[in-house]
């Protein structure tokens, strides 16, 4: 199967007009149906399938979101490499609405877990640098050279939502040094590690979170704006970096499990190994 690379599209980003050759696809999981039917294609030459996080028409509260569903949808379709578009409220006062972050790191404020493994195969992978350092300098460059307002680096903040921040959480936050705030993306950051795929995060601005206090706070209708300006931004991006990514997947993140599958084989039972086939078809 042809390598291939992931996009998850975030709020205000549910379509990619440059695909081309374009095909859906209904994939049944394990864990139930992804977010929305996957649309492969084209783009740069490589093969690309894009998933709408939400789906389309944003259906789907960030708690209530089937990651490993959409995780092992797009593993299973031989995805090596995701891009995620998210939305963040910026927690630092350089950070403005319709700057993008590249996020290093990864702060957990929610009260859920997200892994593959259990059913009688342990796994505990290395999550120390949570991002593909690759694959963000390379949006990093790429945005860049396209005149991007673009910051490299810096930690997202994920709490549970769905509603927004108190004043004294987002305040808190700030003050211990997170750069952005959302709901979604570090489940799919470690179930992507999971399934050794190398995974980088655009987290586009659309406001101040409510520490700000010369600022309305944030609300659904104050981002409407930015959202529809970042997936204009997102698109462009996507175009240009995505012939850049290596056709081979040869990279850290692509042998992640080569030090974190902890029960021997001969005692993994068949029915979590038929389920984990596609992370797991290496080593069977």
């Amino acid at each position: 199967m042809q390598p291939a690379i992931g996009v998850i599209g975030g709020s205000g980003l549910y379509q990619i007009e440059a695909l081309t050759d374009t095909q859906e696809f209904n994939v049944e999981t394990p864990f139930g149906a992804p977010s929305d039917v996957i649309f492969g294609g084209k783009l740069g030459g490589r093969q690309v399938y894009f998933l709408p996080r939400h789906g389309r028409g944003h259906r789907i509260l960030p708690h209530e979101l089937p990651h490993q569903a959409n995780i092992w949808a797009l593993r299973s379709l031989g995805v090596r490499w995701i891009i995620c578009i998210t939305a963040v409220g910026s927690l630092q006062e350089r950070y403005h609405p319709r700057h993008i972050v590249l996020p290093d790191q990864f702060f957990d404020r929610t009260s859920q877990i997200h892994t593959f493994f259990g059913g009688g195969i342990v796994g505990h992978v290395a999550f120390a640098d949570p991002i593909s350092s690759k694959l963000r300098n390379l949006l990093f460059t790429t945005a860049s050279d396209l005149g991007m307002p673009i910051h490299n680096g810096g930690t997202y903040v994920n709490m549970d939502g769905p509603q927004f921040s108190t004043r004294a959480e987002s305040e808190t936050n700030r003050k211990l040094g997170f750069d952005v705030i959302g709901m979604t993306n570090l489940a799919e950051a470690k179930l992507a590690r999971e399934a050794e795929i190398a995974l980088a995060t655009v987290a586009m601005i659309t406001d101040f979170d409510c520490w700000k206090t010369d600022e309305d706070p944030v609300t659904s209708d104050a981002v409407v704006a930015h959202l529809h300006a970042n997936a204009e931004t997102a698109k462009q991006l996507l175009t240009s970096v995505i012939p850049k990514i290596p056709a081979e997947p040869s990279w850290p993140e692509h042998r992640a499990l080569d030090s974190a599958l902890i029960t021997p084989r001969n005692l993994w039972p068949s029915d979590t190994k038929d389920k984990l086939r596609p992370l797991l078809e290496r080593f069977l």
